[in-house]
Order: structure tokens, then C-alpha cells, then sequence
């Protein structure tokens, strides 16, 4: 976990699940789930299984699985994803491809952040 006031430079790389309440600037690979929250903010890749992303990323996101970006994500660049799923009000400059079957999916979060 990386708090909130928290700022990473470098590369992340490891097992599990990632948090992220604070600044990374860098890229990362893990093989677990990468949560920004809604104050994160990410500047550099992020590469995991899953993404779900509430906070700011500037930069790619290429999940081997699925993304969900929830309505207060601002994201620049490219998402990548098996499936990809995106909240109406969310913003994402950038271009979104899915490596599965389904094309991305709009929905209505009823859960807040």
C-alpha cells in the first residue's frame, strides 16, 4: 500500500496487490491487481493483471486481464485489457483495446470511492 502524501520514483515489480493512495512516478510489472485510488496519481506505465484505476494515470495500462476505470478515473494514454469496463464520467484520453472476445463496457457505479 502507498498512502495518501506517499511519492514513489522507480520501477515497481513483485508479487500480490498493489494500493496506490499517493504519487508513483515510474513504471511497474506485477503479477497481482494494481488499484489506484481516486487520490492517486500515476505518471509512467502501469503492467499487472488486473488494473482498476479511480485516481489520475498518465501513461499506458496493458492488463493481462481485465480494467475497470470507475467514474472519478482520469486517464492519458493507452488501455489495454481482456476487458476493459469504464463508468460513465470517466475520462480517457487515449485509445482503449481489448485483447479478448468483448468490446469495452459502459456501466453505472453504485458503489462509492
Amino acid at each position: 500500500m502507498i498512502n495518501e502524501g506517499c511519492k514513489i520514483s522507480g520501477e515497481i515489480t513483485g508479487n500480490g496487490d498493489f494500493m496506490v493512495n499517493g504519487e508513483v512516478s515510474g513504471d511497474c510489472d506485477v503479477s497481482g491487481t494494481v488499484t489506484l485510488a481516486g487520490n492517486g496519481y500515476w505518471q509512467g506505465s502501469i503492467r499487472a493483471h488486473n488494473v482498476i484505476v479511480a485516481g489520475h494515470i498518465e501513461g499506458d495500462i496493458v492488463a493481462r486481464g481485465k480494467v475497470e476505470i470507475v467514474r472519478t478515473a482520469k486517464i492519458s494514454g493507452t488501455v489495454t485489457g481482456e476487458a476493459i469496463a469504464v463508468a460513465e464520467g470517466a475520462v480517457v484520453e487515449g485509445v482503449m483495446k481489448t485483447t479478448g472476445q468483448s468490446e469495452p463496457l459502459e456501466f453505472t457505479e453504485k458503489r462509492d470511492d
